[in-house]
């Protein structure tokens, strides 16, 4: 039984790569993108990651040149070996998300994790 639900979930990996992804992926690269939200106010850029299910301590922040990079896994938790998957659309595996940022001097805030969402503030600096 654990087999085949294994199976099935490379099976519905397979699938969305193929369907869902210009390219093919290789190991190392994510599998998934979060939504994100990116709203501007008069002092900082806010942007809101959708990360229902991921531990905020698995979720990695970076600023990296001109890009905020949040990255992580979300693994699919089976308890059981007669467990029966009957559908699987949450995306699940390695996940990254790219944003560009504009080309403003910013200081990352404390990123809050509430509600499934992840929000991170980066102020303008003078």
């Amino acid at each position: 039984m654990w087999a085949q639900a294994c199976e099935l979930l490379e099976q519905a990996e397979r699938l969305h790569r193929r369907f869902f992804q210009v390219h093919r992926l290789v190991a190392s690269r994510p599998a998934w993108e979060p939504p994100v939200d990116v709203i501007e106010t008069s002092d900082a850029i806010n942007i809101t990651a959708v990360l229902p299910g991921v531990p905020p301590d698995t979720i990695d922040v970076a600023i990296a040149e001109d890009m905020l990079v949040i990255s992580g896994r979300r693994t699919l938790n089976i308890t059981s070996d007669t467990t029966v998957i009957h559908r699987l659309e949450i995306p699940y595996g390695r996940f990254e998300r790219r944003i560009k940022l504009p080309p403003w001097r910013l200081r990352p805030g404390e990123p809050i994790y509430a509600n499934g969402c992840l929000t991170i503030s980066l102020f303008k600096s003078d």
